[in-house]
C-alpha cells in the first residue's frame, strides 16, 4: 500500500535546527503541517528558532554530543517519530594533512560523526514502523578539495553507513543529503571579507554560478521524507560542484 506524502500531524524531530539548514528544514515541514520537535544546545537561539519557524513546532535545548542528554530526550518521547533529520554540523577537523591537528580531527568526529550514531541507536526504540532518517553531510565527502582530508572522513563515514543501515532498519528509509556550498552561519567563523572571496572564487566555478542557499537544501530533505519509495541514498546537493566540467 502506497503511503501518504502529506506531512500533516505527523511527528518530526529536527536535531540541530536552530539555524542554517537545520532551520530551513524545520521551517518547511512545519509549513508543510508536521508537528516538528527543533533541537539545539543554546536556550535563546532555541527559543528564537522556533518563533521563526512557527507553526506546530517546540523547541527542546540539548546536546547532541551528550550521550546521557539523547537517551534522556528520546526515552521522555511521548510518541512514535515519523521522521529524524540529523542536521548537527561542526568545523573542526579541516586543514592541510600535513600540519592537521589530530586532536581537532577526533574533535570533529566528536562533534558531528559520533553523535549520529548514537542519536540513531537511541531514537530507535521512538522510530514508527515507516519512519525515515536523513542525514545532512557534506559534499567534502566525496570532493578533492586540499585542506579538506579530515572532513571528508568524518562525512565519508557517515556516509558509508547509509546503505547498510537502510537494509538493516528497513523498512525504516536511511537516507542522506550531500550538501555543497551553503551560504549558511556555519561559515561565520572566516572574516567578512575573506568569505566574500572565498564564495566568489567557488561561484565562479560552480556551474550554477553562486553559492547554494539553506532552503535548497530543506528542499531535497523534504522529498527524502516524503518520497517512501527512496532508501539508501546519497543525495548531491552542491549547484554541480561535484561535476568534472573541463574547466
Amino acid at each position: 500500500m502506497a503511503l501518504s506524502r502529506s506531512l500533516h500531524g505527523q511527528h518530526v524531530v529536527v536535531m540541530g535546527g536552530t539555524s542554517g539548514i537545520g532551520e530551513a528544514t524545520a521551517a518547511l515541514l512545519a509549513a508543510d503541517g508536521a508537528e516538528v520537535v527543533v533541537t539545539g544546545r543554546d536556550r535563546a537561539r532555541l527559543d528564537a528558532a522556533v518563533e521563526r519557524i512557527g507553526g506546530k513546532t517546540t523547541g527542546y535545548r540539548l546536546d547532541g554530543a551528550d550521550q546521557a542528554e539523547v537517551t534522556e530526550f528520546f526515552a521522555a518521547s511521548k510518541r512514535p517519530i515519523d521522521h529524524l533529520v540529523l542536521a548537527l554540523s561542526g568545523a573542526a577537523g579541516s586543514g592541510p594533512i600535513a600540519g592537521l591537528d589530530l586532536e581537532q580531527l577526533a574533535a570533529g568526529f566528536a562533534g558531528k560523526f559520533w553523535p549520529f550514531v548514537r542519536i540513531v541507536q537511541a531514537a530507535l526504540p521512538r522510530l514508527a514502523a515507516h519512519a525515515s532518517v536523513t542525514f545532512v553531510t557534506a559534499a567534502s565527502a566525496r570532493a578533492a578539495f586540499p585542506g579538506t582530508a579530515g572532513l571528508a572522513a568524518i562525512n565519508g563515514a557517515l556516509e558509508a553507513m547509509v546503505p547498510p543501515l537502510a537494509v538493516e532498519l528497513a523498512p525504516i528509509r536511511v537516507n542522506a543529503v550531500s550538501p555543497g556550498v551553503i551560504d549558511t552561519p556555519w561559515w561565520d567563523t572566516i572574516p567578512s571579507e575573506a568569505r566574500t572571496e572565498l564564495f566568489t572564487g567557488i561561484s565562479a566555478a560552480t556551474p550554477v554560478g553562486r553559492v547554494g542557499h539553506a532552503d535548497e537544501v530543506a528542499d531535497v530533505i523534504r522529498m527524502l521524507v516524503g518520497n517512501g519509495f527512496m532508501t539508501g541514498t546519497v543525495t548531491d546537493c552542491t549547484g554541480g560542484a561535484n561535476l568534472a566540467t573541463g574547466r
